[in-house]
Formats: C-alpha cells, structure tokens, sequence
C-alpha cells in the first residue's frame, strides 16, 4: 500500500468509525502489578501538561566529576481524554524529558511536542486521531503521515536541534534549552511526509542513517550532522515487513525483515499485519557506497524491536546484538492491555547474537538473559566490541526493573537490580574525557519508583554495575516511562 492509498484509507476510516466504549480515566485503577504488590500504572498514567524545570533532590551519592550535560528522553505520555482513549501504549502524545546535570545538581523538564495529532485531539476532547494500535474515530483530520505523528519514540540531536521521531512520519524539530517545538523538517520537498525511521543510526563522524519503510520498498535517508539531506534513495525489500530498527557497520546497512507482514490496507496500523512464523525472518545487507550491492540471509522465524550497533570481524563477518522473541504479541496484544490496565504474561526478549558470514550462512545464538533496549558506547558505533549494556528483569510485568551489561567473548553478566517497585528505562552511555575502555564512562539512567510515586535519575560506573548507583536524584512527581534518547555532554 502506498502512502496515498494509506491517507485515503485513513480518511474513509475516520468519517465511518464509531466511538467505543470509553476506557477508565483513573489512573489508579491501573493496577496490573496487584499480584506482585506493586501498581505499574504510573508507567502508562495521564500527564496533564508539561513539566516546569525543577530541581531533582539528591537521594544518595555524589555525582561524579566531569558529568555535565543533557540526558534528552521522549515517551508517551498522555493516552486518555473524555471523549475517547488511545487503543495502544504506542499512540500516547510525545512528551520530551530534559535532565540536566552541571556541577554536581541535576533539573527536570519536559514538555509535548506540538504535533498535529495533539493539537486536533485536544480540540476534539478525544482521541480521534488513528495511529498504531488506535481507531479512527469522528472529528480525525488526515491529510498525510504526519497528521498523524505522535512523535513519542525516539529524540536525537541534529545540527543544533533535538528531533522527536516516530516510525512512519517526518522528523519534528525542537529547541533543545526550552523543548518548545520548531515544526517538521522536511528534507527534501517531494519526500515531505515520508517516514523517517526512530531509530536512526548515527556514524561516529555525526553522519545519520536512517529509513523510510512503505511496504516492500524503503527509502534511505543520510543526513549530514548539521541536518543537511546528503541522498534519498529508494531501494527493494524482498518482504512488506514490519520495521521498528535496524543496523550498521561501518560499510554496511543491516535490515532485518522479520515475518510480520503488511497484508491488508487497514487500521489501526498494526491490525493490517499478519505474523507468519513459517516463514524466515530475512536480513538485507546494503553496501553503503553503493545500494545495490546487496546479499540477503535467512533465519528461522523471530521477532525483535530493537538492535545493537553492528560490526565486522576480520574475515568479514557481521555481527550484532538483538532482543529477540518468540512472537510479536507485546506489539499485537500487551501493549494495547496495559493501557487497561491488563497484562498477559509473556517470556522476556532474550539477547541475542545474529552473525552473517560472507558465504551466506546466518546464524543465532540466543543466550539466556532477558534483556532490551541495548546499547554501546556511540563512539564505537559500527566498530568491533564485546559488551552490551541493556536493561533487564525477570520477566513478571510489561517493563524491567534492572540494568545490566554482558560480555559476548565470556558471557558475564553485570547486573544491578532495583527489584519491581522500580521502572527502569533504556541506560545511556557516557565516556569519560580521557576514557579508554568500552565501559570506562558512566551510565545514566531514569526510573519510575513506583513506591516513592517518582521519577529517579541514577548515574553508575559503568564498569561496576553491581555495586549499585553513584547518585539519585529524585523529582517531586512520576513522569511516565520513556522509551528512548540521548546523552549531549556540556
């Protein structure tokens, strides 16, 4: 389906549809952690308005010398509206977190981005906008993508700005001292409204990789550091895949095309999907100098959100990190629960090693650790390592409540865990000035701590996670959990 069919279908959708029974307003009503004696509905609660800078209470600890900078998250967080409620965690507004730390003291700030889709549903009193996991209902206005871009996944700096991204819209500039949105970047004007992909892949040098997937075609976006398109070249996918990351070397662009396939132009987004688990899970790799210079590998069936930077060894196999499952059932079913405050239990993603030699072969290798959200020291991206930093759990609730970093050449763990009254969000790397390991730096990290009712930043010697956090500080408010974002040192 192309992207004019979809905005037509979208359209059509929104004068027929018809209102649904209004889910709960209460927040603490959401109680799907009862049988574990802790309430995770802070995690998918309402956040009215945008957040004042506050300063953060310091817990415990020192904040370390040499820490100054940005810590920059983006998440949904607000899902209900009198009228009418989103029908997927995935479709709340995007509201964009600023933790700053200078001289040892920390401050919170976090504002929506203005998109479109807040702006009609605010008006409306009701979610009326179609997105991922939620129907069109009466009053939606879409006249392309980004009508209906949330801008809650994802938010990166470029070229002076912070971009809020999402999967299937444009990137929506802020500005990074007051979060105050700036309006969409169109990169090139007969692309405006493409998809750009939430979760780019950014060289070392500051150069940004990212895609733009419509079914079984995609464009690939490279974005100078400044912010300049550099190319827009549309490419062949051998399957309508669902695409939510994908990965890098150096030379290579790594797009694996797992076997949750676009079979029918309807909505929500995800209903038009069917997972096919006796298909394999394909991986495209693309010569970066020169698109058609492709090989492509096969696996059993998997899905995953989200991988680690790629690298090559010597002989020229490539290699990355991966959080597999089995199915894509948080996508399909959990993540629509939680916001009734429901959940089905599910087996934890699990890290996992994929490598693909230069004969063709593929192969996985699963290790027995739950684990999501990975990530390494961005300086190293697309270059050889051996670590993954990720968090963590035991797989009893929707989210993790642990950090962790395992070592692929001897399979140790390092693992603090806060135990479930705590949320934790994906950790950012942050190297030391004069660092010279791959984990000689810090990790920074948000939590909801569900007991305190608050939202916590920690900082950990990256090398010493088991020994527990270096400082807290504390908000005087729970923001809820965040998906993604970056660290911009002062």
């Amino acid at each position: 389906m192309n992207r004019r069919s979809l905005i037509a279908r979208i359209s059509a959708l929104a004068a027929g549809a018809l209102l649904p029974p209004e889910i709960s307003q209460a927040a603490g009503q959401l109680a799907i952690g009862a049988a574990l004696g802790v309430d995770w509905g802070l995690a998918f609660a309402d956040l009215d308005a945008d957040l004042a800078p506050q300063t953060l209470k310091r817990m415990s600890g020192k904040s370390p010398d040499g820490l100054n900078g940005a810590l920059y998250r983006n998440g949904p967080a607000k899902f209900r509206r009198p009228g009418g409620n989103v029908g997927h965690w995935f479709d709340g507004d995007g509201l964009v977190r600023a933790f700053r730390l200078s001289g040892g003291e920390a401050t919170l700030a976090a504002r929506f981005v203005d998109t479109a889709k807040r702006r009609v549903d605010t008006a409306a009193n009701a979610v009326v906008t179609p997105g991922f996991g939620t129907a069109a209902r009466p009053g939606a206005r879409v006249g392309h993508n980004d009508d209906t871009n949330a801008a809650n996944i994802n938010v990166v700096p470029v070229g002076g700005e912070l971009w809020a991204l999402w999967e299937a819209g444009s990137p929506i500039a802020l500005d990074p001292s007051t979060l105050a949105t700036k309006g969409v970047r169109t990169l090139r004007s007969d692309l405006a409204h493409m998809p750009f992909l939430a979760h780019p892949r950014l060289e070392p040098n500051g150069d940004i990789w990212s895609l733009g997937v419509m079914a079984d075609k995609a464009v690939i976006w490279r974005v100078g550091r400044d912010g300049a398109l550099v190319s827009a070249d549309t490419v062949d996918l051998p399957a309508a895949s669902y695409v939510h990351d994908f990965s890098a070397t150096t030379r290579h662009l790594i797009l694996v095309l797992q076997p949750l396939i676009a079979d029918r132009p309807t909505l929500p987004y995800i209903d038009g999907f069917t997972w096919r688990p006796k298909e394999p899970t394909r991986i495209l790799v693309l010569d970066k100098a020169d698109l058609t210079e492709r090989r492509i590998y096969e696996l059993p069936a998997f899905f995953a959100f989200h991988f680690g930077d790629a690298w090559a060894d010597k002989d020229g196999t490539i290699r990355f990190d991966a959080c597999v499952s089995d199915n894509p059932l948080f996508a399909t079913r959990n993540g629509r629960e939680v916001i009734k405050g429901e959940w089905t239990p599910l087996p934890p993603p699990l890290l996992t090693l994929i490598s693909l030699s230069p004969d063709g072969r593929a192969k996985i290798e699963r290790t027995d650790v739950p684990a999501e959200f990975p990530r390494s020291d961005p300086a190293l991206a697309g270059w050889p390592r051996g670590l993954t930093i990720h968090a963590t759990g035991d797989g009893k609730g929707p989210l993790f409540h642990g950090l962790a970093t395992y070592a692929w050449r001897t399979g140790k763990t390092d693992t603090f865990d806060f135990g479930p009254a705590h949320l934790v969000e994906e950790a950012v790397f942050v190297a030391r000035q004069d660092g010279r390991g791959e984990l000689d730096g810090w990790l920074v990290a948000p939590s909801v701590n569900l007991a305190a009712k608050a939202t916590e930043l920690h900082v950990f010697d990256a090398g010493h996670l088991a020994d527990g956090p270096l400082c807290t500080w504390r908000a005087d408010t729970a923001l809820p959990v965040s998906l993604h974002g970056a660290f911009v040192a002062a």
